[in-house]
């Protein structure tokens, strides 16, 4: 029997726990080791930080999931992996592997620049659960005494999406609560133009964001990197200095530190088309934790996203390749990712679709309006519903993406 730990809980090492234990059954023994012991719909992780989500509503406990799949589950954060033993290490335990799976998402590099965060620094952040809960708390603090809003992507960040719906759907409640016109709105982002997202845009991406955020009155400071953050203000390398009663910055992400000694400098994985560790071939890597080299060197740096319908696709590549490596079936085919994105602006959601996620490519789409709303609503519940089922096996998007 063979036996496969997968280092984290979510979109991809859920995934990748219950697609291997569904195609291997008796044939591995799977462990999923997690600092976490819940799920957590991060998608929806903006709409907790406005109040329109709480946790109960996107998260649903691991333990019970894997234990009807008898997958073994150790509740403790990793602290470290022994390549060459083949062996990964917690507080109290030891855990030997003919194949690790890794799936542990980002370190948030706060520390990249003064001032930045919300535990030591002045500005919130919406990228863990905890994080929007209290950027939710701030925000029912700023309505008693409104001001300036600045949101943005500092140097450096990787994830572009979560910032633009924040800004879009702060911008909806203000106008609710008519009280726009008391708050003055700055977009400050590390992407060389607006709507580039770390990929190069999407179609017409720039013209249609050059449009929403004119449209909406919020002035966009493009291509342009942090100095600092300090109570009230926003310092920018240009010298510029943006005043403000609520600030939201997406931070730089890097590989965290118990796998990034198996990455590149920045602790990002180098894998082949399936996923697999270039060096380490019974080691595989899926979502945040990959390494993408961008399409382009951008004058301030950008990453790649990995999305969580990203990190689901390569999930299943990864687990196909060692099924494929257990029972000798034939490899399965590499093939470039796919990405599928619903971006809420407020009052309509923008549904993008581009494969591969990374140009030149052989399709494109970006299409928005009312009803995309409810298609990312669906979607929400219907992937929290699959997964905490344990039907991993059914469709990623559940024929959504035909309505585009």
């Amino acid at each position: 029997m063979a036996r496969v730990v997968v280092l984290g809980g979510g979109f991809g090492g859920l995934t990748a726990a219950l697609e291997l234990k569904r195609l291997l059954r008796k044939k591995a023994e799977v462990t999923v080791i997690s600092e976490d012991d819940k799920f957590a719909f991060l998608p929806s992780l903006p709409w907790v930080a406005m109040g329109g989500r709480s946790a109960a509503d996107i998260t649903f406990p691991l333990r019970p999931i894997l234990g009807k799949r008898r997958i073994a589950f150790i509740h403790e954060a990793a602290t470290g992996v022994d390549a060459d033993a083949a062996k990964v290490f917690t507080a109290t335990k030891e855990a030997p592997y003919d194949y690790l799976v890794i799936s542990t998402g980002p370190y948030l590099a706060f520390e990249d620049v003064p001032g930045l965060g919300p535990d030591r620094g002045h500005s919130e952040s919406i990228f863990t659960l905890d994080q929007a809960e209290r950027a939710n708390r701030a925000w029912s603090v700023f309505l008693e005494n409104p001001g300036p809003v600045i949101i943005g992507s500092v140097q450096g960040v990787s994830c572009f999406g979560p910032p633009y719906e924040y800004a879009f759907e702060i911008d909806v409640a203000l106008r609710k609560k008519r009280v726009r016109h008391k708050v003055p709105m700055f977009f400050v982002t590390s992407e060389p133009y607006i709507g580039h997202f770390g990929i190069g845009g999407l179609r017409d991406s720039k013209l249609l964001m050059e449009h929403e955020f004119a449209k909406r009155d919020i002035k966009v400071v493009a291509n342009t990197a942090v100095e600092e953050i300090v109570p009230g203000e926003v310092r920018l390398k240009d010298g510029a200095k943006v005043p403000f009663k609520l600030s939201m910055f997406a931070p730089p992400f890097r590989g965290v530190p118990v796998v990034a000694h198996l990455g590149n400098p920045k602790g990002f994985i180098p894998v082949d088309g399936n996923y697999r560790h270039m060096k380490h071939k019974n080691i595989f890597c899926v979502g945040v934790a990959v390494a993408i080299a961008p399409p382009e060197q951008t004058p301030v740096p950008t990453g790649v996203p990995k999305t969580g319908y990203m990190t689901v696709k390569m999930a299943k590549l990864a687990v196909r390749a060692i099924v494929s490596d257990i029972t000798g079936v034939a490899p399965p085919e590499e093939i470039p990712i796919d990405v599928m994105c619903l971006m809420d602006m407020g009052d309509k959601v923008a549904l993008m679709k581009a494969y591969p996620v990374l140009p030149p490519r052989q399709e494109s789409e970006w299409k928005q309006g009312i009803r995309y709303r409810w298609m990312k609503i669906g979607f929400e519940k219907y992937f929290i519903w699959k997964m905490r089922h344990g039907l991993s096996g059914l469709p990623d998007d559940a024929g959504f993406s035909r309505l585009l």
